[in-house]
């Protein structure tokens, strides 16, 4: 069936040909890679590539910008567009869109904060109010969606501009709510221990290795087609270098007196971390996940093999909402306040274009979590680098407005790429 093959295509990317041989060294690994890009599987990449030349540039022009100081807010600046735009990429793998995702979490901060100011709830309760208000909003959404058959355009665009009626009636025109649960608030301005933070580096890195070998050996062993080992050394060894390398400079001092000390990660990247690996084990290992890519390559197949296309259309609805949620709490936990505006102007557009500018297609049946944390990267970047050059307002949109532009040309191309590959 044809869902069955967008199924294994999508997540997988391919990589090999069809006779299931391995590839027997890292130079066939190497075409191999070579043929895919040509073939319009980019992926990452152009993300990738994009960041690294951000980084030379803003590095070069301002001294601050790789001092420690300014990196970790730099991580804390992208995890509410991170986790945002994670719960984008469900939507966006099914072709279809949430206009609303913004200002629900705003919303939903509003809900959480209100819960803790008035009702004296807990940071956990009050969070867990919080989502579960994105939720249902998801879960209506999504109903008008996939049993009503309204566009999800339509359906968001209604909900955009409703949502912003609840934090202007629960908080009033021009006030806001402090948001300063110790908990909470530290997700931005506390960090982890640096004895800790050792610890779960480590402990993720050695993970990864042991899965990446037992990967290995179980695809050797049963006869299916594996990367080389050289390659899977090689893949450990890089995000150890990278996870290693990140500790490392968070957990040192980047105080500006010397008297004080400030080290360690910033409590908001485990948040994203977290959510990055629950997520990209749902897309990868469950049902749910195989069946959400092929709803997004094509539904038609998809609802003739079984799948259940009205309901995993309101899950990834529902997913994107409670994402919503996350991200809302998240830049409340940065501003120390939750006002009518929160989570509107150019929140939703911001995390769009993280998904998007991290490999994430609009066209529905491509895309990973983690092209959302890529993505946001550069967005945050890209902000965080003109704010310290002390460029106009107005810079940071023509430049925002042409990466995301760019990603979308390449997307393009890739698309008619695999079309006319046969992929």
């Amino acid at each position: 069936m044809t869902a069955s093959t967008d199924t294994a295509s999508a997540p997988a990317a391919g990589g090999f040909d069809n006779d299931n041989r391995q590839a027997s060294g890292l130079g066939d690994a190497a075409r191999d890679y070579v043929n895919r890009l040509r073939g319009g599987d980019m992926g990452s990449l152009p993300a990738i590539l994009g960041l690294v030349v951000l980084v030379v540039i803003f590095a070069s022009l301002n001294d601050r910008f790789l001092t420690t100081y300014n990196l970790a807010n730099l991580v804390v600046q992208a995890s509410s567009i991170m986790v945002l735009a994670m719960g984008i990429v469900f939507v966006l793998l099914l072709g279809e869109i949430d206009l609303s995702a913004g200002v629900a979490g705003g919303a939903c901060a509003t809900i959480t904060a209100l819960m803790l100011i008035d009702h004296d709830w807990n940071w956990l309760l009050a969070t867990l109010a919080g989502v579960a208000f994105g939720a249902v909003i998801g879960l209506v959404i999504g109903a008008l969606v996939s049993l009503l058959g309204i566009p999800s355009f339509v359906v968001t665009l209604a909900f955009l501009l409703g949502l912003q009626a609840v934090p202007l009636k629960l908080i009033g025109s021009g006030g806001s709510l402090r948001f300063d649960d110790p908990v909470l608030r530290g997700l931005s301005i506390k960090n982890v221990p640096a004895t800790a933070g050792w610890i779960a580096a480590i402990v993720i890195v050695l993970g990864f290795a042991a899965l990446s070998l037992y990967r290995y050996r179980s695809l050797a062993a049963k006869g299916l087609v594996h990367p080389p080992i050289a390659l899977v050394v090689i893949r450990i060894v890089v995000l150890g270098v990278i996870v290693l390398g990140v500790t490392a400079l968070l957990n040192a001092n980047r105080s500006p007196n010397p008297i004080f000390d400030i080290s360690g990660i910033p409590w908001a990247a485990p948040v994203v971390i977290a959510l990055l690996l629950f997520w990209t084990y749902v897309l990868t290992k469950t049902r749910f996940g195989r069946h959400l890519y092929a709803v997004g390559g094509n539904a038609e197949a998809a609802r003739r093999a079984g799948i259940n296309v009205r309901r995993v259309r309101i899950s990834a609805f529902v997913i994107c909402s409670s994402m919503a949620a996350l991200a809302g709490l998240l830049s409340a936990s940065y501003t120390g306040k939750v006002s009518p505006g929160s989570g509107g102007n150019n929140v939703l557009l911001y995390a769009v274009a993280a998904a998007v500018i991290g490999g994430t297609s609009l066209f529905g049946g491509r895309g990973r979590a983690i092209d959302a944390v890529i993505g946001g990267l550069v967005i945050a970047t890209i902000s965080n680098g003109l704010g310290l050059l002390n460029q106009a307002a107005y810079i940071n949109f023509v430049v925002t407005g042409g990466v995301l532009l760019l990603a979308a040309s390449v997307d393009a191309i890739s698309r008619r790429r695999r079309s006319s590959a046969g992929v």
